[in-house]
């Protein structure tokens, strides 16, 4: 978004009486309304302002490819991925895989491994187990973001594909990423957990491969995966930073490696909005200022 002195006046206004984000949503409906959309601009406001929730799902399916750019065709397009759904569901439900009684999360199991020709054979077909439990996981909450059975499936599937494909390589380094910016922002809670040896037990696997799925409640948890989405699986390790850095009292008085554990796999969730924020806050402070125009 170009610099504009009157734009800059008038949103520090809004912010300052308390409408923050009114420019913000003003200029993702005029996006929305390009044809094809933009998907890099898109993606560029995505990363630099959270998406207003009338809007979220809509941005989240073009990101993700589930809707195409052309605005005009999203109709049809919807209409097609309904339809395949309900074919996939159809053949799970002929082959026994699911019937009626069968968890959602565990239908959408299912059906990502059939598309992705994975599923086991029906004889050797058992509960998900905990090598499932990522997809699991971030199914859960989806369904607790999104109503639609049909929109919660497709946005799973795109969303754990899209993650692995872009950022499979990246993952197993987000540990040592988070040690090095802890070292710069509390280097005696990092002595701490070198110590007492909990600094490679945390819950990685919570935090980075489920995306805090499970760990955050949905309406903090939609803020972090906006920018996952968008393009930065790094905003994981902020989130990760800020929950050591907010709760750095308790876990100074920890000693025990699982009890750290324990308690950072349950922090408390009236806390967690202000975590994100301040999360978000430090990813644009050592990202530095995102520059693409929107």
């Amino acid at each position: 978004m170009a610099d504009d002195p009157q734009r800059n006046f008038r949103s520090a206004y809004y912010e300052k009486v308390g409408f923050r984000g009114v420019e913000e949503k003003k200029s993702l409906e005029i996006l929305l309304k390009d044809n094809p959309l933009d998907l890099e601009k898109l993606s560029t406001f995505s990363q630099r302002f959270p998406l207003p929730s009338m809007y979220r799902i809509h941005v989240w399916k073009v990101l993700l490819g589930i809707l195409p750019p052309h605005s005009d065709s999203h109709a049809l397009v919807g209409g097609y991925r309904k339809e395949q759904y309900q074919d996939i569901l159809e053949a799970l439900e002929v082959m026994r895989y699911i019937n009626s009684s069968t968890p959602s999360t565990h239908v959408y199991l299912r059906m990502f491994q059939l598309e992705s020709q994975t599923l086991p054979r029906c004889s050797e077909t058992s509960p998900p187990d905990e090598e499932n439990e990522d997809f699991l996981s971030i199914s859960r909450a989806m369904e607790e973001i999104v109503d639609d059975p049909v929109d919660c499936y497709w946005l799973v599937k795109c969303f754990v594909n899209q993650y692995h494909t872009k950022f499979g390589d990246s993952v197993p380094h987000l540990p040592k990423s988070l040690e090095h910016y802890l070292s710069q922002e509390e280097p005696r809670l990092l002595n701490h957990l070198k110590n007492s040896g909990a600094l490679h037990q945390l819950p990685y696997n919570l935090w980075f491969r489920c995306c805090f799925a499970g760990c955050l409640p949905e309406s903090s948890l939609q803020r972090v995966w906006d920018k996952v989405i968008s393009g930065s699986c790094k905003i994981l390790v902020f989130v990760a930073l800020e929950i050591l850095l907010s709760y750095k009292i308790i876990l100074m008085g920890i000693n025990r490696p699982e009890g750290m554990v324990k308690f950072l796999c349950n922090i408390p969730q009236e806390n967690t909005d202000a975590i994100v924020t301040k999360a978000i806050d430090l990813w644009h402070k050592y990202s530095g200022t995102l520059i693409h125009a929107i």
